[in-house]
């Protein structure tokens, strides 16, 4: 037999064999990092996928909630492993934000991962305390523009995008206000909540709750339309300051190198999970997305980009 022809055949076996494990996978337990604790909504999500993906495959999708430094060290945790398909990420919309404040960064939203979908996203809301006098987002302008050194506003961390969200709504008012960074949503909320700090932009979800009990006022949400649990609150671009948008989204990642045969399974059983009525029921409040891997990739590039100017713009420094 000719040295050619050995070559391809040799080649072309090899090359069923490599397909063939591909579509045999998983044929081990699948680990999903979640970078936070369990509980909060990112541990909810990646819970409601291990448990469908677990259910449709046969085989153990298991939660590794990996907390600490506003999920980076999840990030980085997932970045060094091989993508082999099995290991998963679910991750927050800071994903693309966090790596402007560490002065060595330990993965790379763009060069580490395989977008493959974004599962839901829902609106954050500015929301102030109610002992404030501004009931609207114009009127919280103008209290900002009259004392420009008095307030101040929270968030879940330094390069958070609730952070940088606030800071692109003062680049877009022209407004002055203080951070005061906190470690997660909770303690930020508690604290405007208690009337401690000002104002802070949080998810509608978080945030809903408090507004319908009165401890907190919406002034608007950060979404292009209003928000299905908010009806009654405009948009920032309602109140007439431009093209703003915000949202908060929770995505599946693989590491770098996963197989696209695989990526594309798991694509096509997110939607499934999406699709399905008890999952529809858990996250009602949610709006389900579950777009392709490459409309993904091309979001996150988007909002990378997007932070990096806003952070750029407001001074946000590595800490």
């Amino acid at each position: 037999m000719r040295p050619l022809i050995r070559f391809a055949l040799l080649a072309a076996a090899l090359f069923a064999g490599g397909l063939h494990a591909q579509t045999d996978w998983p044929v081990k337990p699948v680990r999903i990092i979640v970078p936070s604790s369990p509980g909060g909504g990112t541990d909810t999500i990646g819970r409601l996928l291990a448990a469908h993906f677990s259910a449709a495959l046969g085989q153990q999708f298991v939660i590794d909630n990996r907390a600490g430094a506003a999920g980076a060290i999840g990030y980085a945790v997932a970045a060094r492993t091989r993508g082999d398909g099995y290991t998963l990420l679910v991750a927050p919309t800071t994903i693309t934000s966090i790596h402007l404040v560490l002065k060595n960064p330990q993965f790379d939203a763009l060069r580490d991962f395989t977008p493959i979908t974004q599962v839901v996203a829902s609106a954050q809301a500015l929301v102030v305390h109610p002992s404030l006098p501004p009931r609207s987002l114009r009127d919280l302008v103008a209290l900002a523009k009259k004392n420009p050194d008095d307030l101040t506003f929270a968030s879940p961390g330094e390069g958070s995008v609730p952070h940088l969200a606030v800071e692109l709504l003062k680049s877009m008012t022209n407004i002055t206000m203080r951070h005061i960074p906190y470690k997660g949503v909770t303690p930020a909320l508690t604290d405007v909540i208690g009337g401690r700090v000002a104002a802070m932009i949080v998810n509608v979800i978080s945030a809903k709750p408090h507004i319908d009990a009165g401890k907190l006022r919406a002034l608007a949400v950060t979404s292009r339309k209003r928000a299905a649990v908010l009806p009654n609150v405009p948009t920032v671009s309602e109140a007439g300051y431009g093209e703003y948008e915000a949202l908060q989204w929770f995505g599946l990642f693989a590491p770098a190198g996963t197989p696209p045969q695989i990526v594309s399974r798991l694509h096509v059983l997110t939607v499934a999970a999406l699709r399905d009525p008890e999952t529809r029921k858990r996250l009602a409040d949610e709006e389900p997305i579950g777009n392709s891997p490459e409309e993904f990739a091309r979001a996150i590039k988007a909002e990378v980009e997007k932070w990096t100017r806003v952070a750029r713009a407001a001074n946000v420094r590595p800490q």
